[in-house]
C-alpha cells in the first residue's frame, strides 16, 4: 500500500469531517502560547514577563495533560475534552480581560497558568483515535496506524506554523488581545466538536474492550518511556527558543507581529517533511529514524547563530523544520507501539507535556538571555537543545530498538506486515 493509498484510505475510514475538526481544534494551543508571549511582553514591556507567563502556560498544560489523557483512558474523551474546550476558552478570554485591566505581572503569569491546565491536547487525543478507527483493516493496519501517526505529525507541525501565523495575522490587523480572543472562539467551537465526534465513541468502546481495570494497573512509565519523553522535551526546547528568538528579533525590527509568520515556517517544512516519512520503508525501524532526524536538527540549526536580520531567518527555520516532524512522529510511534493499549491516551498526552515543559523551559531561558544579549543567545538555547537530542537518539538507539522487540514478541501489538 503506497503512503497516498494509506492517507486515502484513512481520509474514507474517519471522514473528512473528522479531519478537518481535529485539525482546527489543536490550532488553539498551538496560538496560545506565542499570543501569550506577544500579549504580556507588549503590556509589561518585557520580554522575561512574556516568556514567563507564556512558560506559565505552556507547564500547566504539561502538567495537567497526562491526567486528562489518564482520565479519558478510564471514562473516554468526550466528557473530558467538552469540559476543557469550554472552561479553556473561558479562561483564554479571561486573561486577555486582565491585560486590559493592567494587573501585575503575578497575576497574569498565575492566569495564564490557569489557561494552560484547561487546554486539551487534541493532537495527542486524536492519535489515539486513529487504531479503533482503523479496526478490521487486516493485515494493512500496521500500515495505516503508521500512515496515520506520520499524518498526526505533519498536522501538528502545520498547526503550529498556522497557529503563529494567526496569531501574527490577529495581532498587525487587531491586536495580541485579539489573537488570543480568537484562539478562545476556535476552542469553544472545534474543541467541542472533536468532543462530540462519534469518533470518542468509538475510543472508549477499544478502550473497555482492552479493560478499563488493565487501564489502572499497566505500568507506564518505564525506562523506554523517560527516554522517549526525555526526547521531546529536547523538542520543545527548540519550539520555545525557536519563537522566542524570532520574536526579539521581529521586535528589534519594528515588525513584532512577523514573529508568528516566521515561527510559522518550522511548521511549514516540518509538516511536508511528516508527509513524506509515510513512503519510508518499514524495515527502517522508528528508533532509526528518530536518530537519524536528531543528527540532522544539530546542524541545521548551527545557521540561527549567525542570522541578523528575518528574511535568513526565515529561510533557516523553514530548512530546520524538515527534521522536526520526523523527529516527533518517530518518537510517538515508538511510544504506541511499547505502551500497554489501555495507557495510550496517557503516553501520548505525556509526550506531548514533555514537550510543553520542554517549550517552557526554552522559551523562559532564551527570553532571559534574549533580555541581556539579543537574539543570538536566544538561538543558542535552539542549538543545545538539538545537540541534546542527537546525543540521547545516539545512546539510547539500542535500547529503543529492544524495546520493540520486546514488544512484538510479547504480542502486544500485531506484527508489522511487510508489503
Amino acid at each position: 500500500m503506497s503512503p497516498l493509498a494509506s492517507y486515502r484510505r484513512l481520509l474514507r475510514l474517519a471522514g473528512p469531517a473528522y479531519v478537518a475538526v481535529a485539525f482546527l481544534g489543536r490550532l488553539p494551543l498551538a496560538m496560545s502560547q506565542l499570543g501569550t508571549l506577544l500579549l504580556v511582553s507588549t503590556s509589561t514591556g518585557s520580554y522575561g514577563a512574556g516568556g514567563l507567563a507564556a512558560g506559565a502556560l505552556a507547564v500547566a498544560n504539561a502538567v495537567t495533560s497526562p491526567l486528562a489523557g489518564a482520565l479519558a483512558d478510564r471514562v473516554g474523551q468526550r466528557p473530558v475534552v467538552l469540559v476543557q474546550s469550554l472552561l479553556g476558552a473561558a479562561l483564554l478570554s479571561l486573561l486577555v480581560v486582565l491585560v486590559g485591566a493592567d494587573v501585575a505581572t503575578p497575576v497574569l503569569v498565575a492566569a495564564a497558568a490557569a489557561a494552560g491546565a484547561s487546554l486539551p491536547q487534541v493532537g495527542p487525543l486524536a492519535r489515539v483515535r486513529w487504531r479503533p478507527i482503523t479496526d478490521g483493516s487486516g493485515v494493512h493496519q500496521r500500515r495505516l496506524v503508521d500512515a496515520a501517526f506520520s499524518y498526526e505529525g505533519a498536522a501538528d507541525e502545520a498547526s503550529f506554523a498556522l497557529g503563529p501565523a494567526l496569531v501574527g495575522v490577529g495581532a498587525v490587523a487587531v491586536s495580541p488581545s485579539g489573537a488570543l480572543l480568537l484562539a478562545a472562539g476556535l476552542l469553544a467551537v472545534f474543541g467541542t466538536a472533536f468532543a462530540l465526534h462519534p469518533t470518542a465513541r468509538r475510543s472508549r468502546a477499544a478502550r473497555l474492550a482492552a479493560g478499563v481495570d488493565r487501564a489502572a494497573a499497566a505500568r507506564l512509565l518505564t525506562g523506554t518511556v523517560l527516554v522517549l519523553g526525555l526526547a521531546q522535551l529536547l523538542v520543545g526546547m527548540l519550539f520555545g527558543s525557536v519563537q522566542t528568538g524570532a520574536t526579539v528579533l521581529a521586535t528589534s525590527e519594528g515588525r513584532p507581529g512577523l514573529a508568528g509568520f516566521v515561527h510559522g515556517t518550522l511548521g511549514v517544512g516540518s509538516a511536508v517533511a511528516g508527509l513524506m516519512t509515510a513512503g519510508l520503508p518499514q524495515r527502517i525501524g522508528h528508533e532509526l529514524r528518530a536518530w537519524w532526524a536528531a543528527c540532522l536538527l544539530l546542524p541545521l540549526s548551527v545557521p540561527l547563530l549567525l542570522v541578523d536580520s528575518l528574511l535568513p531567518l526565515t529561510a533557516v527555520v523553514l530548512v530546520l523544520g524538515c527534521a522536526v516532524a520526523p523527529y516527533m512522529i518517530a518518537v510517538f510511534s515508538l511510544a504506541e507501539r511499547v505502551v500497554d493499549p489501555a495507557r495510550v491516551g496517557a503516553a501520548m498526552t505525556l509526550l506531548a507535556s514533555c514537550t510543553g515543559i520542554g517549550y517552557a523551559l526554552g522559551s523562559a531561558v532564551a527570553g532571559r538571555l534574549a533580555d541581556t544579549s539579543g537574539h543570538t543567545a536566544a538561538f543558542a538555547v535552539t542549538v543545545t537543545a538539538c545537540a541534546l537530542a542527537a546525543l540521547l537518539t545516539t545512546v539510547a538507539r539500542h535500547r529503543l530498538h529492544g524495546a520493540v522487540a520486546r514488544a512484538d514478541a510479547a504480542d502486544r501489538r500485531e506484527p508489522v506486515p511487510v508489503l
